[in-house]
């Protein structure tokens, strides 16, 4: 018997046992739709996560604060506590540092802010930056309206602000936002920019950010124990290591350390950041994946169970058919290719409402739309395997099958 004609009998089966084949189906596609839309939506996740950071160059490193201000030591000393960078270790650092590069100093003054304008104000999550003149370009933001801080708005804290594409479009969905005030929390604000969208970024600001000169930003915002950031865009990639090593060692005499302690602050360049955010989303990965190994496996038991139970029903047909001479193989590949077809129609299913679930989540970080081939192929392969193995055994009963006595069976 030829592969086509096992196939249609199969869809013939399957036809006539329409509940039966497409609840087992379902159960196939919400295992596959789990499995290749999350991890759909990881691969969407890694891309934006590298194209927020490449937007920053692999040319630049971070130097912050260390362990977000405070450590648990060892030995029952308590809370260690590390100090924050203020704005004058930050302004130390620029005048000292020689190495041919560009040096920017921001802070982060709060999370979960809310801008207004007139009636009409945002949800409270957006990100408060402070930064200077050199901000935008290492951050890789670009401006589509509007103009960057003046030098004397930075040194006069002046209440000049630049608003991120969402909230512009919150506010002034039609109107050109220049000149206008917004209130964030409590204070006015005039607005000089608007930032090109960047997309959500995984939560890293992206387009929900505003950003207010940073002397503003340590007189306006009382933020408990604020640590200013510097960040440094070396003008030859290739001699990023040296740079590092020469700003660390000159961060450690304005920090007065010692030559043997360890540093209370941290040395970051970009794409180290981007691979240890990645390298965490592992956990998340592997979260999904047994979440969908888990559904294919009950799929399996009761693919399986659906199979023995249409051995029993169909033993008048398996006896009829080894009677005009159907052989033990014809009859297992019977079983088996139904098996195996019940799968793969579950498995495009699911793949297909996975790519869509994947890709909704990518387009909420500001990734365009991906088609995950290798998730595809290794979820129909997957299907295969599940077939193969929720049917064999269903499929050697059938076969073992004695004609005479199947023949008999009412």
């Amino acid at each position: 018997m030829t592969l086509l004609e096992n196939l249609k009998i199969a869809f013939n089966s399957i036809k006539g046992n329409k509940l039966r084949a497409t609840i087992t189906a379902l159960i196939i596609s919400i295992g596959i739709m789990a499995l290749v839309g999350i991890l759909t939506a990881i691969d969407g996740i890694k891309a934006g996560i590298n194209t927020s950071f490449s937007s920053m160059g692999a040319n630049t490193f971070t130097i912050k604060n260390r362990g977000q201000n405070i450590r648990f030591s060892g030995g029952g000393k308590g809370p260690q506590r590390f100090k924050p960078i203020s704005k004058s270790d930050a302004d130390k650092f620029e005048a000292e540092f020689t190495f041919p590069a560009i040096i920017s100093k921001s802070v982060n003054a709060g999370f979960n802010s809310t801008v207004k304008y007139n009636n009409v104000k945002t949800d409270p999550n957006i990100m408060v930056m402070g930064g200077d003149f050199n901000y935008l370009k290492v951050a890789g933001y670009e401006l589509s309206s509007g103009r960057n801080f003046t030098e004397k708005e930075l040194s006069s804290a002046a209440n000049m602000v630049i608003l991120g594409s969402e909230i512009k479009d919150k506010l002034f969905p039609s109107k050109n936002p220049m000149g206008e005030s917004v209130f964030i929390g409590a204070a006015k604000f005039r607005v000089i920019g608007v930032l090109q969208s960047k997309g959500s970024s995984m939560g890293f600001g992206g387009d929900r950010i505003v950003i207010v000169p940073i002397q503003n930003a340590y007189q306006t915002f009382s933020v408990p124990n604020m640590s200013a950031v510097i960040t440094v865009a070396v003008d030859d990639v290739n001699n990023i290591d040296f740079a590092v090593d020469e700003a660390t060692s000159l961060f450690k005499r304005i920090r007065k350390l010692p030559l043997q302690s360890d540093l209370n602050f941290n040395v970051y360049k970009s794409d180290n950041i981007a691979k240890e955010l990645i390298s965490n989303l592992a956990y998340v990965t592997a979260a999904a994946t047994v979440i969908g190994f888990i559904t294919l496996l009950g799929a399996a038991i009761g693919l399986m169970n659906i199979m023995l139970v249409s051995v029993s029903e169909r033993t008048r047909e398996i006896g009829i058919r080894k009677a005009i001479g159907a052989t033990q193989q014809v009859i297992r590949r019977q079983f088996l290719f139904e098996a195996i077809v019940i799968c793969q129609l579950g498995g495009i299913g699911g793949i297909i409402f996975g790519i869509i679930i994947g890709n909704i989540v990518t387009s909420l970080v500001g990734v365009g739309f991906i088609i995950p081939w290798l998730w595809m192929f290794s979820g129909l392969a997957l299907c295969f395997i599940v077939g193969l193995a929720s049917g064999i055994y269903p499929a050697i009963k059938a076969s073992k099958l004695d004609p005479i006595e199947a023949l008999r069976f009412e």
